[in-house]
């Protein structure tokens, strides 16, 4: 695994100036362009687009330092359609304008090394899971677009839960008949394939249901027929389950036979009035590699 990611970001490196080949990526790695994407963020904390993106304007900037170089070549090199994008991109990252740089060179410029991967693989640490094999499923709930976020509390979906009705907390338990039979948050549409400034996800607060509906007054996601891997945690609150999913991504992944599907991202906490011991469950769509 940590070979193929790091193939798949030589070739990445390679292409920097050119078009990026999803369809190469997946024949490197041998998994699908939507795991290895999500992988790619749980490892560096950055979605694949923003790395793609800094790396390219941290070369642009290099290229910029030449006599023989201008902004408006250098934006076309780098997969820009206007040079007004350009600057705007480039000024928002590098902190001054690309026509700048040469009077710049003598103070502080910016740059975005490329990353490499090692990845260990830590013995004797228990992970509880159980592979499950689920019918189409809804979720129903109250939903959001919000910034991704790879750290901390995400205050937006703080927001979003309070801004939840009676009336649809109401009719949420009315509708749940599917196991884990209570509340849950599940992410999913992550921004990470389209070339934009933030990455931004669908967040939901609701409950699983295969009832047919309508459900006034509710957002539903339809959700296929999936295998799931169900990761169960129990201990503090939110550390544990923080851990969970550090060593899914940096241990379970990696080593399983099971690459991620393109479906909602589902957790959810039993109980949480005693934060030194909360159960909690975190519930991946996989498929077998290859």
């Amino acid at each position: 695994m940590q070979s193929s990611m790091n193939e798949a970001l030589q070739y990445i490196e390679e292409h920097l100036d050119a078009e990026i080949d999803e369809k190469e990526i997946e024949k490197i790695t041998g998994t699908s362009i939507y795991h290895f994407r999500r992988m790619f963020s749980f490892l560096s904390g950055m979605t694949l687009t923003a790395y793609i993106r800094n790396r390219r304007l941290s070369n642009a900037m290099f290229d910029l330092l030449r006599e023989d170089v201008n902004v408006t070549e250098t934006a076309f090199k780098y997969g820009y359609n206007s040079v007004d994008g350009f600057s705007r991109a480039f000024r928002e990252w590098a902190g001054c304008k690309p026509s700048d740089v040469k009077q710049q060179q003598k103070q502080n410029l910016k740059a975005f090394p490329k990353l490499t991967f090692q990845l260990t693989i830590q013995g004797g640490a228990e992970m509880n899971y159980r592979i499950v094999e689920k019918e189409a499923f809804k979720i129903i709930g109250v939903s959001k677009k919000v910034p991704m976020q790879f750290e901390g509390v995400n205050a937006e979906i703080e927001e979003l839960a309070q801004h939840i009705t009676e009336s649809q907390k109401e009719k949420m338990h009315q509708h749940t008949n599917i196991e884990p039979n209570q509340v849950i948050n599940a992410s999913y549409n992550f921004d990470d394939g389209r070339m934009i400034e933030e990455g931004y996800l669908e967040h939901m607060i609701g409950v699983l249901t295969d009832e047919a509906g309508p459900f006034e007054g509710l957002d539903v996601v339809e959700v296929p027929a999936h295998t799931w891997a169900v990761f169960s945690s129990q201990g503090p609150f939110p550390q544990t389950m923080q851990e969970t999913w550090a060593k899914i991504a940096a241990e379970w992944l990696p080593s399983s036979d099971y690459e991620l599907v393109k479906a909602p991202e589902i957790s959810f906490v039993e109980d949480d009035r005693d934060l030194d011991n909360v159960y909690s469950e975190i519930w991946m769509a996989v498929q077998k590699k290859g």
